[in-house]
């Protein structure tokens, strides 16, 4: 960990209430940034805020459903406001659903494939282009959303999460190539399975479809993606964007 490495940055990071954005809602606090979590239970939000305060840690919360434009706008206008030099300089977006698993696609229902649609890729493509439009008049920024292996290779038995996280990389490749002569870079990790609250609640037969198929024999750890996750969005990531960063035990090799 690299102390102050974010000092004087905003941040936000969405689904920061639990999981993944939780514990990269911390590291990037302790090295200095000033962040603000959006998730969508008001609940889970202010246990988060509690639980970083005690660890002497401050970091506010907004109730955004990142599905809808109009809190997504409002949420990121609010965060830009708070910031001193009026901008954000970072966007990590990690809230999304896993939706239906072990399901053959002639079992999954439509409600079910646009409600995954809604969250997992116009949430990403909404985060996205309001963070970038803070971003932009300041010409500096870090955007990271989150992928998966599935949206790389594809899971049997899930095919709207894999259908929507390949829609993350095609959105990300396509953008990034958008702001590549600016200041601004638009990464993505495809993380194989890490142990998350969110993976606990799959079928475990699924969860050892997928687990058997990394050569490492093991689910990812929170710190693991963490400590990944901040380099990318840090000064240091300055030559990297449009790309998918492999995070998965040596499953995906490109």
């Amino acid at each position: 960990m690299t102390e102050n490495r974010f000092l004087n940055q905003t941040a936000i990071v969405t689904g920061g209430a639990d999981g993944i954005g939780k514990v990269i809602a911390h590291r990037l606090a302790s090295e200095g940034a000033d962040v603000t979590i959006f998730d969508v239970s008001v609940m889970n939000a202010e246990a988060a805020v509690g639980e970083f305060a005690e660890a002497g840690l401050r970091i506010e919360a907004e109730i955004v459903d990142i599905s809808d434009e109009g809190a997504v706008k409002a949420g990121v206008e609010a965060v830009t406001a708070r910031s001193e030099k009026g901008a954000l300089d970072i966007m990590i977006n990690c809230a999304a659903i896993v939706g239906p698993t072990s399901t053959k696609i002639t079992e999954v229902t439509t409600e079910a494939w646009d409600l995954e649609s809604a969250i997992n890729l116009r949430g990403t493509f909404l985060m996205t282009k309001y963070a970038l439009l803070s971003m932009e008049p300041h010409n500096y920024g870090r955007v990271l959303n989150f992928a998966s292996i599935a949206g790389k290779e594809g899971n049997a038995g899930m095919s709207p999460y894999s259908t929507t996280k390949a829609g993350v990389i095609g959105l990300v490749k396509s953008v990034g190539k958008e702001f590549a002569e600016t200041g601004i870079t638009i990464n993505a990790i495809a993380p194989a399975v890490i142990r998350t609250p969110m993976v606990d609640g799959i079928d475990p037969a699924q969860v050892k479809y997928m687990t058997d198929k990394i050569p490492m024999k093991r689910c990812g750890s929170l710190e693991e993606i963490a400590a990944m996750s901040c380099w990318i969005v840090s000064p240091e990531a300055s030559f990297c964007t449009a790309f998918t960063f492999d995070l998965s035990g040596g499953r995906a090799v490109y």
